[in-house]
């Protein structure tokens, strides 16, 4: 399993997920990924609103407390609605691309490097195009 996150300028940073993530593993995931990803995809501090759904890992006091310590906004999101978020769909194109191989991974390892090799290929259009596609379909 991994994390990531997106923007309009971008794939931000993807990170694997040791076993069952919990709340304390996603604060890990968190300080590294989604603030480096801040700085990768240029997103001024003070701007970054970030969009997450409601696991309980993610509403749990100790990641309530980490946005609000970060400064960062939540956007409210109704529970049970991974179809409305647009990294479901990045998630979705990376999959792709890994299936695109002529040959299957000979394991997890490999699985792992080709999902880094092409999560770094995602470009800020295509993540534009998703974002506008969640947009359009929303209003």
């Amino acid at each position: 399993m991994v994390w990531g996150c997106m923007g309009w300028n971008g794939a931000g940073i993807i990170s694997e997920v040791e076993g069952k993530m919990d709340a304390k593993q996603y604060i890990n995931i968190l300080e590294g990924g989604l603030l480096e990803s801040a700085q990768k995809l240029e997103i001024s501090e003070g701007d970054l609103i970030f969009q997450q759904d409601n696991d309980p890992k993610h509403t749990s006091k100790h990641a309530q407390k980490w946005f609000e310590d970060q400064g960062i906004t939540l956007l409210d999101w109704p529970a049970q609605s991974p179809d409305l978020n647009s990294i479901e769909h990045l998630w979705n194109l990376l999959k792709h691309k890994v299936l695109a191989y002529e040959v299957l991974a000979s394991g997890v390892w490999q699985l792992w490097e080709r999902a880094a090799v092409e999560w770094d290929n995602i470009t800020a259009e295509e993540c534009q195009r998703l974002i506008e596609i969640f947009e359009n379909s929303y209003i």
